[in-house]
């Protein structure tokens, strides 16, 4: 597959083995970048890839290449049998099962094992990444099953996309899920021959786990900052001090100071009364320190897997001139921090959860029981309450750490592993229920500031008026289903997020995981 197709129409990105960001992620996963290798980057492939000739020219055992791997690591194989062998490994490794991984996430995964590659330390063809970059270029997309991997290379996940580029397994081309030799077919390519060492670096990577972390965490860093809006509307429906978020500037974090310091600052517009003598309730006053920690657990989380986006963790790997066995495929750091983010997440959902149980308690700022309106003969928001309950506790369900979980395999030869994918679909489903949080939070918001007659301004009025397009002022018992959903949906937007960010940014935030819309 040496022929490349036509790059796409867009600005280019150079591949150069050096951590990608969160914006170099979005516009790849959106097709909005045509990708590039770097010459020099390339000069280095094809060093390494000497040095795993010379080491099989001179009868060195290399595993995975002229040996089998797992339990049959001591397998040698002859001259004429490792065509058959490389060929066969990556169909092997193509067992993954289930619903399929979006393509934005598998456009991602294959350009980080790309840049992977250029650090010169695989040993792989440059065909081998220029077989990679075609596919990309072309928009071929492997279909990959997302259950498949312990996290210790995505072994069952990368030999759906390794299988794809021999012409076997399944692709998306233009649209259409196809056999993968048609798919190949139809966008000018043909099948890659795999020689010794490709066909392992083809699948020995936890490109997938990363590319699906890094559009998880995206999606929670804007899902927080979706909920430190909702929060803020919120306290002022609840009639909440804004004195701890001076406080803040003083006393707390760095983080914190600048939370405290958004919300003081989009609390302006909107003349609310306190409504408690002395201090609020716990999850008014300590909002500032609880999505401060929660922004800071993404934040780490985030700088980890980029760097990992920078650094091979194939084995073997060339280095000083040598082919070397490697224990690199352990993504640790990545899961462990992003299992730290998950219990921060918990944190934030147990925030709002209590805020949503104190709009529905009533009696701040005289709101009643349920939030029924006056003079209403109905029961209001209670039953909802139990909703948010719900949904609290499927986030903080999700946040039992599973990377230490015991799992031999491969004759025991194989005794590690983080579980990275499965890590980050426990993230995926945080995040989900924490946009429906965010959207009832918001709805009893907005009818607690109904009640009073409150004109909110700046950030609670976008919150507010979002609300209100999709439901209306409760004032008889309705079915609430499908105005959740809705507002959930709204919430969720792309234009939401842009009216946040322009009306006030958390600059460090904002531009690290490049929230909105891909420019």
């Amino acid at each position: 597959m040496n022929n490349l197709a036509p790059h796409i129409a867009a600005p280019s990105i150079r591949l150069n083995g050096k951590p990608l960001s969160f914006a170099d992620i979005a516009r790849i996963g959106a097709r909005q970048a045509n990708l590039v290798a770097d010459e020099d980057a390339m000069i280095r492939v094809a060093e390494a890839r000497v040095v795993v000739e010379e080491a099989i020219a001179h009868g060195q055992p290399v595993y995975g290449s002229t040996t089998g791997v797992g339990a049959m690591k001591d397998v040698e194989w002859t001259d004429d049998q490792l065509e058959a062998f490389n060929m066969g490994l990556v169909r092997a490794h193509h067992f993954g099962t289930g619903e399929a991984f979006p393509s934005d996430i598998i456009r991602t995964a294959m350009a980080i094992r790309v840049n992977m590659a250029l650090t010169g330390r695989v040993g792989c063809t440059t065909d081998l990444v220029e077989a990679y970059l075609a596919l990309l270029s072309s928009d071929v997309v492997p279909v990959v099953r997302r259950t498949g991997s312990i996290g210790c290379a995505d072994i069952g996940l990368m030999g759906q996309i390794g299988a794809v580029l021999t012409g076997s397994g399944e692709a998306v081309f233009s649209g259409q899920r196809l056999p993968a030799a048609d798919a190949l077919s139809a966008a000018g390519l043909t099948p890659f021959r795999l020689k010794p060492r490709d066909s392992l670096a083809s699948i020995s990577t936890n490109a997938v786990g990363y590319a699906a972390a890094a559009h998880a965490l995206r999606d929670a860093a804007s899902t927080v900052r979706v909920m430190l809006a909702t929060g803020l509307t919120t306290a002022g429906a609840l009639g909440a001090s804004r004195d701890p978020w001076k406080a803040v500037a003083h006393v707390g974090t760095e983080r914190e100071a600048g939370i405290g310091a958004w919300l003081y600052f989009n609390a302006k517009g909107w003349d609310w009364p306190n409504a408690t003598h002395i201090q609020d309730p716990l999850s008014l006053r300590m909002m500032s320190q609880v999505f401060a920690t929660g922004f800071e657990t993404l934040v780490v989380a985030g700088n980890t897997l980029l760097a990992a986006t920078g650094r091979t963790d194939d084995n073997p790997v060339v280095a000083g001139g040598q082919v070397l066995t490697s224990g690199g495929s352990l993504p640790l750091d990545v899961t462990v921090f992003l299992q730290t983010a998950q219990l921060g997440l918990a944190h934030i959902a147990r925030n709002s959860f209590n805020r949503c149980v104190l709009l529905g308690n009533g009696g701040r700022r005289d709101l009643p029981v349920n939030l029924v309106a006056p003079g209403a003969i109905a029961t209001g928001f209670g039953p909802i309450i139990k909703l948010a309950g719900e949904l609290f506790a499927r986030v903080l369900t999700m946040t039992n750490p599973i990377s230490a979980n015991s799992m031999v395999v491969a004759g025991g030869m194989e005794d590690e592993a983080a579980f990275l994918p499965l890590v980050v679909e426990r993230l995926e489903r945080q995040v989900l229920a924490l946009r429906r949080l965010a959207a009832l939070e918001a709805m009893l918001a907005a009818q607690a500031m109904d009640i009073s007659g409150d004109r909110p301004g700046n950030v609670p009025g976008i919150i507010y008026n979002l609300v209100r397009s999709h439901a209306e002022f409760y004032s008889a018992d309705r079915p609430l289903s499908s105005e959740v959903e809705a507002v959930e949906l709204a919430l969720g937007t792309d234009a939401l997020m842009n009216e946040l960010i322009s009306h006030s940014k958390i600059m460090e935030l904002d531009e690290f995981f490049a929230l909105g819309p891909v420019d």
